[in-house]
């Protein structure tokens, strides 16, 4: 028999002698000459592979952080400039298939714990900076810490997914868990702000956090206060269920409650559910449980105004059958979506209450539950799911997230409708859920979904909310099929399939400041001044933008380099609490809050933005823009824009994605940053 010891000093023995082979294996790689490099990566991160793999591997090759970097682990890549790495693209680095990208984020993880701990001083990088990077980065990774790898890391992943784990526990055992607590719920509050429509990961992470609270062998030290309000949303909003009693031991109590009790439980789960966006299971208890006792105390559950009850009187049935069938403990989320869209009186608009009492009786097709079965599990019913969904996306238009898919258009399309034709939302549902196709008109000729060749999407997203897990893959081959059928115009694409697959309030005038056969910069001034006399509240004789409209940026990184076209939803352009013109927009990416270098940086809260909504202030906006519309039978002079604010204007764009897209004269003219 092994004993414990003999185990231990056989790994011990086992990681010497990978050690070694990995010290030959980088003094060959930092003797060869910059042409002959990349032949000697490969066994490199080989062997670093098979070293992280083992106990203690993450603390030896954190000791060669130095060595590994001056021999050029990194020259060539992304990691090679640590100053400008992004905490968020971590994921998908360590969720790789590519073993040596995996490793080399490993890699450049020890590194920057060298430098945090004042053990290697980086010329790019203060040991500050890298110890906030790091805590960032293991907040947002927080799962890593305490999951075992799912089905799907393991079937892409293998024994990757282990290097993940064993790099995050040393990470955390360096830094120390108070640090990621805090973080992670600076996070999480910071996410919840924007009222996305998605929340499990955030249950899931608010759920770690209340593990981490109950565990005595993790020390939080000091930190963790602002943990409380979050664990309590999830898992004891009232008196009642505190202690998280469970859902059965909660419906008895509730059958005990007088009505001054009920009223103080309804009041309690409303004020935590508007707090913060979550949704307790034991409020659906709740709610269900409230349909027998009077609507009065259904509307203090659901945190109404006046605005909402009325809704609720006008609709009772309606709304009594919604909460039946679509409000349960696993489908609590829908209670929120349901209290928002009465909030919002969408259920006066003639169409929509009949339609959503066709929603309720809905059947769904086979692919439609399949569908939904494979991504939710069956906890809840497919038609429960979808109802849930249809009911968030209803009440959260802005919450609705394209997931980890380049289906921008048609997650933008979803929040368009949802927003502004809600009845038009509702009948795509039922033809995408009931009969697996969807037709739309294009110049006049119809498009199935059915007929169209392929989508954006190379494969079946499954990282959705419910309708847009539905309705999505049709839309997406609909988007492709339009932009098909350009083929052979000359200009941008957007410009004829916006309005068709958006509706008819998208503006049939267009403007881009890119020549599309060349990719350069083209009437920058004309596209500004006339972006300026359509949208600007002083230039356009303050006229409030009515329908949302659909425009297109250029996505920057915090290095102010170009990432890509991405579209984007204006939704009005006013002053924030500052007095600062800022436009504000919907952003489908799932978290809106991004930096996108030379001082751009998108706020999602505290400049005046309502839930869901982005912003910048009008010149950084106007600078990261390429496509927009308008209405061409508006007036139309261009805004006399003063030179020194478009000087403004251009000077971001020529210092971002600009840069590399000016035309030969204008780059000879250019002076670049001053």
């Amino acid at each position: 028999m092994t004993t414990k010891h003999e185990a231990t000093a056989t790994q011990d023995g086992k990681l010497a002698g990978l050690l070694s082979k990995f010290d030959d294996a980088l003094r060959l790689l930092s003797q060869a000459p910059t042409f002959s490099k990349p032949s000697k990566l490969p066994r490199v991160l080989d062997t670093a592979r098979r070293v992280l793999l083992q106990a203690g591997g993450c603390a030896a090759l954190e000791h060669r952080s130095m060595d590994i970097e001056s021999a050029g682990v990194f020259e060539g890549s992304d990691w090679a400039t640590p100053q400008f790495l992004v905490p968020t693209l971590t994921t998908f680095s360590l969720k790789s298939a590519d073993a040596n990208v995996v490793v080399i984020e490993a890699l450049s993880e020890l590194r920057l714990l060298a430098v945090a701990k004042g053990d290697y001083a980086h010329p790019l990088v203060s040991q500050e900076h890298a110890h906030h990077y790091l805590t960032q980065v293991m907040a947002i990774n927080l799962w890593l810490l305490f999951n075992a790898p799912s089905e799907a890391e393991r079937e892409t992943q293998g024994r990757l997914a282990n290097i993940s784990r064993q790099l995050f526990h040393h990470l955390a055992e360096r830094i120390g868990y108070e640090y990621v607590i805090d973080q992670l719920i600076d996070e999480i509050w910071r996410i919840l702000k924007q009222r996305p429509i998605q929340v499990d990961a955030i249950k899931q992470m608010i759920t770690q956090i209340a593990l981490c609270q109950a565990n005595p062998d993790i020390d939080l030290g000091a930190s963790g206060h602002g943990a409380d309000r979050l664990v309590s949303s999830l898992y004891g909003p009232t008196q009642a269920c505190r202690e998280d009693p469970g859902i059965d031991i909660y419906r008895g109590r509730l059958e005990r409650m007088d009505n001054a009790t009920l009223q103080a439980e309804s009041i309690g789960f409303a004020r935590a559910m508007h707090d913060t966006g979550l949704v307790s299971p034991y409020h659906a208890v709740l709610l269900r449980y409230l349909l027998e006792e009077g609507d009065h105390l259904l509307s203090e559950a659901l945190g109404l105004s006046s605005t909402g009850r009325d809704c609720l009187l006008c609709y009772r049935e309606l709304v009594h059958a919604l909460i039946r069938s679509g409000v349960y403990p696993a489908t609590a989320q829908a209670v929120y979506g349901l209290a928002l869209l009465l909030e919002r009186g969408i259920l006066y608009q003639p169409p929509v209450a009949p339609a959503m009492w066709r929603q309720l009786n809905l059947q769904l097709s086979e692919w439609a539950e399949a569908r939904l079965t494979l991504a939710y599990g069956e906890i809840a019913s497919p038609r429960a799911r979808l109802i849930e969904g249809v009911l968030c996306m209803l009440g959260l238009p802005l919450g609705v997230g394209q997931g980890n898919n380049p289906t921008c258009q048609s997650a933008r399309a979803l929040s368009m409708w949802a927003y502004n034709d809600p009845d038009y939302l509702l009948q795509m549902v039922t033809w995408a859920a009931r009969d697996d196709e969807i037709i739309m008109h294009f110049e006049g000729q119809p498009i199935s979904s059915n007929e169209s060749i392929s989508g954006v999407a190379t494969e079946l997203p499954m990282d959705l909310d419910p309708v847009s897990l539905i309705v999505v893959p049709h839309l997406d081959r609909i988007y492709a099929e339009m932009g098909r059928r350009c083929l052979g115009r000359e200009g941008d694409p957007h410009r004829w399939v916006n309005p068709e697959f958006h509706g008819w309030w998208s503006g049939r005038g267009f403007s881009i400041n890119v020549d599309v056969a060349t990719g350069q910069l083209a009437e920058v001034d004309s596209f500004v001044r006339h972006f300026y006399a359509s949208y600007h509240p002083y230039y356009n004789g303050n006229q409030p933008l009515i329908h949302p409209q659909p425009a297109g940026i250029a996505v920057t990184d915090s290095a102010a380099r170009f990432i890509g076209w991405h579209a984007i939803t204006i939704l009005r352009a006013s002053l924030d609490p500052n007095d600062i013109m800022r436009v504000y927009f919907y952003n489908p990416n799932n978290d809106s809050g991004q930096d996108w270098g030379d001082g751009v940086k998108v706020s999602t809260s505290g400049n005046g933005e309502r839930f869901g909504e982005a912003s910048l202030p009008f010149e950084q906006f106007t600078s990261r823009l390429y496509i927009y519309h308008y209405d061409p039978l508006e007036r139309g002079e261009l805004a006399t824009v003063s030179t020194e604010e478009l000087d403004r204007v251009k000077g971001y764009l020529h210092r971002s994605w600009g840069a590399t897209r000016l035309p030969s004269a204008a780059l000879q003219a250019d002076q670049g940053p001053q």
